[in-house]
């Protein structure tokens, strides 16, 4: 009878034990110290992060739960209510969430997940108002057509622009020609006004064939996108093959290559794909990593807590388990700097708080939030 007992309240204490003890860690990186402050344990597979104006986050998880977490760190016990049917298939389910540019006066919430229908599984969008701990008036306003089988590269960020304009990423879903297609919406970044109508300026509105909602094209999977502070342009990166991971500049109508061109090759039997790095009329990565570091999430630092880093990119790895800051140069990455490698597990988002801090999300089934503070320098 004691057994059973002990072990959790064992595991339990390991917790607490590891949680103190990390936050009295100094981690020290080339421009600041810091430390590590877990805020909220026992999210499933979390994927997206937002904030709320009144402090709250809203946090996603990946077998279909919207979940919402006070200003300390405290995760309330009952999920949000209200969602469209989630499909948690493969690497599908519930995935990013961000709120309306006017979110303090009409309360919407987007989310996008993978969702079943006629020919299989695609990635959605759908919006709701928050009220409480639900989605009320919920509605869908985007589906990745056409649908299809098996569990791979859904994507899938969600990101307003200055003009209110809403950016969506798209996998490949495991299907790499379909990247290349403009009557398909697999492997592309989509614009769309806020309420799912297809803006009259993108750039195939008037190509017959193509679908109008495509922004970019020839993206394998972008699990990771953010507007630049200053420009306000769109940035992403992608999972490459094996290797080949990327940080682009997403223009309009600019076709970014996969899988014609890629710095990445087969996976295990490492043959080339396509047809080489380079070919006119597709676009060069700023930054690519070989071998691959399965980037997801990216936040522009702009706070005032660690001032060294105002402008640095800040990208999540989840093979490699790490938290990656890019400083740049305008459209240059001139450093690269890797921190917290295997402290933490799989990063699978990275946002910076109202506060100033930098919060991330671990990919895990007891998954954490975790707040990077400064420690003095």
């Amino acid at each position: 009878m004691v057994r059973p007992i002990a072990r959790p309240f064992a595991a339990i204490a390991a917790a607490i034990f590891a949680t103190a003890a990390a936050a009295d860690t100094v981690y020290t990186s080339q421009a600041h110290a810091f430390r590590v402050v877990t805020l909220t344990r026992g999210l499933e597979h979390p994927w997206g992060l937002a904030f709320l104006p009144d402090g709250r986050m809203l946090v996603t998880e990946r077998p279909g739960r919207l979940r919402l977490v006070a200003p300390d760190g405290t995760l309330v016990p009952q999920a949000v209510e209200g969602l469209p049917p989630v499909a948690a298939y493969g690497q599908g389910g519930l995935l990013d969430v961000a709120l309306h540019p006017k979110f303090s006066e009409n309360g919407l919430v987007y989310l996008s997940y993978a969702a079943p229908g006629v020919g299989g599984i695609s990635t959605e969008v759908a919006r709701g108002r928050l009220t409480g701990r639900r989605l009320e008036n919920v509605e869908v306003l985007f589906r990745q057509m056409p649908k299809s089988g098996g569990g791979r590269h859904f994507g899938s960020r969600l990101v307003f622009d200055r003009q209110g304009y809403l950016y969506v990423t798209l996998g490949d879903r495991g299907e790499m020609e379909r990247a290349q297609r403009l009557d398909d919406l697999a492997g592309k970044i989509v614009r769309l006004h806020d309420d799912g109508r297809v803006p009259r300026d993108n750039p195939f509105v008037n190509r017959p064939g193509a679908r109008p909602e495509i922004y970019s094209l020839g993206n394998r999977n972008v699990q990771g996108a953010a507007l630049h502070p200053v420009t306000g342009m769109l940035w992403a990166h992608e999972h490459g093959p094996q290797g080949g991971d990327e940080v682009n500049i997403i223009r309009a109508g600019i076709n970014y290559g996969w899988p014609v061109i890629t710095y990445g090759v087969e996976y295990g039997i490492g043959t080339k794909i396509g047809e080489g790095t380079h070919k006119a009329g597709m676009a060069q990565p700023i930054h690519y990593w070989v071998p691959s570091i399965a980037p997801s999430g990216m936040a522009f630092y702009t706070g005032d807590k660690f001032p060294r880093w105002r402008g640095d990119l800040f990208v999540g790895a989840l093979k490699d388990q790490m938290l990656v800051r890019l400083r740049l140069r305008g459209e240059q990455v001139i450093e690269e700097e890797h921190l917290l490698k295997g402290e933490l597990g799989r990063i699978r988002d990275v946002r910076v708080g109202p506060d100033g801090h930098v919060y991330v999300l671990t990919d895990a089934r007891d998954g954490i939030i975790a707040r990077l503070e400064p420690a003095g320098r």
